[in-house]
């Protein structure tokens, strides 16, 4: 009986350090050594080494001169007030379906499709016949969507180019630099960062 206890006890130890001190160790040092950035959050620092956000977290943006996110839940449950969305600490959708009137409509302090699509055609002087993207005037089921279609951001280059006093083109070419290709050419739709984007514009001369 008692050399069953102790061989029992030496296998929960072994066990305990293979699996609980010596894995985890490794899977650390191999993320550490090969996958630092992504390992620590992704984090994007300004020149002076302050800590401006992360690469895997969306973030909001209000100044006309640079790119808009897209439209979050998190924090404010899908409130109207911007400034109350993009909580990391509050990952939040709607929780609203396809055909809620609520969504397509909105509410008392809630934008619906219909609001977010009007003041999105204001703010980026679109044209009656262009068509606004989906990803303008919804939520991400994270609200901390990092991205934006590349469409949506070539809409917005007009706006962007007029606040920052450029041309058009520059800023749609740095748009397309800036655009994320479909994984393996096929998996998922081209993709723009919204910081790594709105760093890029800074850097222009």
């Amino acid at each position: 009986m008692t050399s069953l206890f102790l061989s029992a006890l030496r296998a929960t130890v072994v066990m305990a350090l293979l699996t609980g001190l010596a894995f985890p160790a490794f899977v650390t040092a191999v993320a550490q050594i090969c996958f630092a950035n992504q390992a620590n959050g992704s984090l994007v620092k300004s020149k002076s080494g302050e800590v401006i956000g992360s690469t895997l977290i969306g973030q909001f943006f209000a100044k006309p001169e640079y790119f808009h996110s897209r439209p979050s839940a998190a924090g404010g449950g899908g409130t109207a007030d911007a400034s109350a969305q993009y909580k990391a600490e509050m990952s939040s959708g709607t929780n609203l379906g396809p055909t809620s009137a609520k969504l397509i409509n909105g509410d008392t302090g809630f934008d619906g499709i219909k609001q977010l699509s009007e003041k999105y055609r204001a703010e980026n002087l679109l044209t009656a016949g262009e068509k606004v993207p989906v990803d303008a005037v919804t939520r991400s089921g994270s609200g901390l969507d990092p991205d934006i279609s590349q469409q949506n951001a070539l809409l917005q280059a007009r706006r962007v180019a007029a606040a920052r006093h450029r041309s058009v083109l520059e800023v749609e070419n740095l748009v397309r630099q800036e655009t994320t290709p479909r994984q393996l050419g096929i998996f998922g739709e081209p993709r723009v960062n919204v910081l790594s984007l709105n760093m890029a514009l800074d850097r222009m001369k």
